[in-house]
C-alpha cells in the first residue's frame, strides 16, 4: 500500500464516543459519502473500548474500502489490523513504528507548522504528513496555526500526500486544496453534520 494511492480526499477522523453502536453508524455515513480515509481516535475510550471499537471500525471500513488508521497507539493498530497508524509529535519514534509495522503499512506524521519535522518525518520513514491547525480547531482550540503558505511549500517540496487538519469546513476547503493539499481531514464538520452522508458527499466532491 502506497500513501499516495489511497491518501486523497476526504480523511474523516472519529469523535470521542463512547457508544460503540452510535460511532458505527455514524462512520457508516460518512464512508458512505465518501470518505476515503478512516482515522480513529478516541482520547476518552479505556483500552478494552478502544480494541472493540477499532476492530469493529478496521471491517467497516474494509467492507467499503476505505483505508483505516489509527491514532497514537502501534500496539492496537497491529492487533486490528489497520492499514497504517498515525502519531504526533509525542507519541512515539517514527523510525521505531516503521520498524514495528513494516514497508506494508502507512506510517503519518503530525507535523504541526513545521516544514523541518516533516523532513524529519520522511526521513524517518512515514509516507505521508500532516500540518494544522489549517483553521480555528473546535476540537484543539489552542493548537497552533498552519498558514496556507505552508501548505503550498509542502506540496511542492515534501514529495509526500499533505493532509491538511484543524477547523476545516466547506466554506474554507476549497483554499487548502487550491494549495496542493491531497487530503482534508475533519472531524466537527463532518460528524456534527445533521446528515453525515451527504456531507461527506460534499467534502469528497471537491476534490473530482
Amino acid at each position: 500500500m502506497k500513501s499516495a494511492e489511497v491518501i486523497r480526499g476526504l480523511y474523516a477522523i472519529t469523535p470521542d464516543e463512547s457508544d460503540t453502536g452510535v460511532l458505527l453508524d455514524k462512520v457508516a455515513c460518512a464512508l458512505r459519502g465518501g470518505a476515503s480515509v478512516l482515522q480513529y481516535r478516541n482520547k476518552t475510550a479505556n483500552a478494552s473500548l478502544k480494541r472493540q471499537q477499532a476492530a469493529a471500525l478496521a471491517a467497516l471500513c474494509h467492507s467499503h474500502s476505505a483505508t483505516f488508521i489509527v491514532n497514537d497507539d502501534v500496539a492496537l493498530a497491529l492487533e486490528v489490523d489497520a492499514d497504517g497508524v498515525h502519531l504526533g509529535g509525542e507519541d512515539g519514534d517514527l523510525a521505531e513504528a516503521r520498524r514495528r509495522i513494516g514497508p506494508g503499512k502507512l506510517l503519518g506524521a503530525s507535523c504541526y507548522n513545521r516544514m523541518e519535522l516533516a523532513v524529519a518525518a520522511k526521513a524517518a520513514g512515514a509516507d505521508h504528513v500532516a500540518f494544522g491547525a489549517a483553521f480555528a480547531s473546535p476540537t484543539k482550540p489552542a493548537a497552533v496555526h498552519a498558514p496556507l503558505d505552508l501548505y503550498r511549500r509542502a506540496a511542492a517540496e515534501i514529495g509526500l500526500p499533505v493532509i491538511a487538519i484543524g477547523g476545516i469546513t466547506m466554506d474554507n476547503a476549497p483554499s487548502l486544496i487550491a494549495a496542493g493539499v491531497d487530503a482534508i481531514a475533519v472531524i466537527t464538520a463532518l460528524f456534527d453534520a445533521s446528515d453525515a452522508e451527504q456531507k461527506a458527499a460534499s467534502f469528497a466532491s471537491l476534490f473530482n
